[in-house]
């Protein structure tokens, strides 16, 4: 038995009919050249006529405030084969997705599914797999993803994902006095880390709250329609976008492509809230996880929270972009002065009256952001499935009560995979925020096509 950590215990007590806590995956394939007619078939079959036995995390349910070992697992249960109706366009998929994201899943069983669909325009199939937040983050996901899949088109064979052997196995089967050690070490840790998080707390408090107007506090989000009570309803779009034409921008004007990918997604919401004549007159804020994964683990969840000013009240892209980098950069100097250990125990003290009104509910109309927008690195060479090639992987999150969008992003070969997720019935046509980032990027490309853009230097 694994113990609930608490940030999976917050994910769990979170969910509700309306508010799912799963994320998940959309991978699409291309089917080999030369494949015969029963590929797709042939492949399902192999993976329900599979020896290989789960392994954690993919055989842990619920037991209390524990992980336990599923001993009665069924396949039947997890893994599902549809076909999509003629003409099988992306519209299509996507709908099915949406659909698929907006349920629940059984709690009595561990906690994910898959899906492989075919009928995919381009000879191409595809699987979506989701599971629940409080099993694994995104850069757990994306090691489980990497795992399952090969570099090699030529291999064959390969185990489903929730088969992988990995050092998550091995972990997960100490004995007991081990994991009495790592409890007591990190009751020890706990203590260790307090000095260094009253210090950081202090200078908080004393200098930045109210004084530094590059720090961004849990108290100045503005109402917006992004802040609603959410359905059970879910909208889920995608696309893919060249990371090339990214890296240019960022490299002419001195920023990282992570403060390019914020700028983007700043210009497109500010587009959106226009078109639906919704914009603040001040700044929407933005929760940026941060990964603090010190290890290589691939459960449990160790991520914390930057707050980003997005500068949506500014009209030029450059002054936003300047706001954007500003405010990161002053939550991550923070950051690295600290350890894993203080900056999870930081959040929890500075972030916990936020996190708290999220679970309770209490002030509905209150929150410390607008939206989550969250970047993920993923696989840099092309991966197989028992020689398909991975052509785009998309990510879908999680909306809450007053977090009804969600923008999650990952990087695969030479793209950026973006997926949107949202109440379906709180915002209208979100798929036209594709095609505002789309806009967004062309005028950061005419910028940088000038002679000499210029973007104030950071002190």
């Amino acid at each position: 038995m694994r113990p609930l950590h608490p940030i999976d215990f917050i994910f769990l007590s979170l969910e509700k009919r309306q508010q799912p806590m799963h994320v998940g995956g959309l991978f699409l394939f291309q089917i080999p050249d030369h494949a015969p007619k029963t590929f797709i078939q042939d492949l399902v079959a192999d993976i329900r006529s599979s020896k290989s036995i789960p392994v954690p995390p993919f055989n842990n349910k619920l037991n209390g405030l524990f992980w336990d070992e599923d001993q009665e697992f069924d396949l039947d249960h997890h893994f599902r084969h549809i076909a999509l109706p003629h003409p099988g366009r992306i519209r299509e998929l996507l709908t099915y997705i949406s659909q698929e994201h907006s349920a629940l899943i059984d709690r009595a069983k561990p906690l994910w599914t898959c899906n492989i669909i075919e009928g995919i325009e381009g000879n191409r199939f595809a699987m979506y797999f989701k599971i629940h937040h409080a099993m694994v983050d995104g850069i757990a996901g994306m090691r489980l993803v990497e795992k399952s899949l090969s570099q090699d088109p030529d291999a064959k064979s390969i185990v489903p994902p929730w088969c992988v052997e990995g050092p998550r196995a091995k972990r997960l089967k100490e004995p007991t006095s081990s994991r009495f050690k790592k409890i007591m070490g990190g009751i020890k840790q706990q203590f260790e880390a307090t000095p260094t998080v009253l210090r950081e707390l202090s200078q908080t408090i004393m200098k930045d709250m109210g004084r530094n107007p590059d720090y961004v506090s849990s108290f100045q989000a503005p109402s917006s329609i992004l802040n609603q009570r959410v359905s059970s309803s879910r909208r889920f779009a995608a696309q893919s976008f060249e990371l090339e034409r990214l890296s240019k921008i960022a490299k002419a004007l001195g920023v990282t492509i992570n403060d390019v990918v914020l700028a983007i997604c700043s210009g497109a919401l500010r587009e959106y809230l226009i078109t639906q004549q919704a914009l603040p007159k001040k700044p929407l804020i933005a929760m940026v996880p941060a990964s603090i994964r010190d290890d290589d683990s691939e459960v449990s969840n160790r991520i914390t929270m930057i707050l980003a000013n997005l500068g949506t009240n500014k009209e030029t892209p450059l002054e936003r972009l300047q706001i954007i980098r500003r405010s990161v950069l002053n939550a991550k100097q923070r950051f690295k002065r600290m350890n894993s250990n203080q900056i999870l125990n930081y959040s929890a003290l500075v972030y916990g009256a936020a996190g708290f009104n999220i679970v309770s509910g209490m002030m509905p109309k209150r929150q410390a952001f607008n939206i989550v927008i969250s970047n993920v690195p993923g696989p840099r060479e092309p991966l197989y499935w028992n020689g398909a090639k991975l052509d785009a992987l998309y990510p879908a999150s999680i909306v809450l009560d007053g977090q009804a969008l969600n923008i999650t992003m990952t990087s695969y070969l030479d793209k950026l995979e973006v997926g949107l997720t949202g109440c379906r019935n709180a915002l209208p046509k979100i798929q036209n925020l594709l095609a505002h980032l789309e806009d967004e990027i062309q005028r950061f490309e005419q910028i940088v096509g000038q002679e000499n853009p210029k973007l104030q230097a950071v002190s």
